[in-house]
């Protein structure tokens, strides 16, 4: 018996490597759009919200049994954000910095997740309704922000004959 287990605990670590370093990439720019970081500097408030997540995966691993540890791993940051959502509120310079952690949330999980509305409401305890307007009002506030207005061109100066 006690042979068995740490060959179990190798396995189990081998298995969530392997996960990890399969999903990693992805986890942290979710994260860093969560947290409203730049993606071109160290975000260390998306590591360590991928951290606590991915740790909280590793400890019910044995308990998944076929569910997709991504799945896991993912409603673990988006529960972990929604808790610590407070601390998101300033601005960073990031691609979603501007939109409300609310918002964020709801248009990571549905546009670059892909997970579906009532997925998505369920997970947020939001009804349906709430989670469709966050994400309408999030994707217009991005595209009135996403470029500046054109200067006027000028005005052609009246030929003197």
């Amino acid at each position: 018996m006690r042979e068995r287990r740490p060959a179990q605990e190798r396995r189990r670590t081998r298995e969530f490597e392997s996960f990890v370093a399969g999903a990693r990439g992805r986890l942290l720019y979710a994260a860093t759009l969560l947290t409203g970081e730049p993606a071109s500097r160290p975000a260390p408030a998306a590591e360590e919200l991928l951290l606590c997540a991915l740790s909280r995966t590793y400890a019910a691993w044995d308990r998944l049994r076929g569910d997709d540890p991504y799945e896991r791993t993912r409603r673990e940051m988006a529960a972990r954000f929604a808790h610590t959502a407070r601390r998101h509120r300033r601005p960073r310079g990031g691609l979603l910095d501007r939109l409300s952690p609310q918002e964020r949330l709801v248009l990571v999980l549905r546009l670059y997740e892909d997970v579906a509305e009532e997925q998505t409401a369920a997970q947020l305890g939001l009804p349906a309704e709430r989670v469709h307007a966050l994400c309408l009002r999030a994707v217009a506030d991005l595209r009135s922000r996403r470029r500046p207005e054109p200067p006027p061109a000028p005005a052609p100066e009246p030929s003197a004959r």
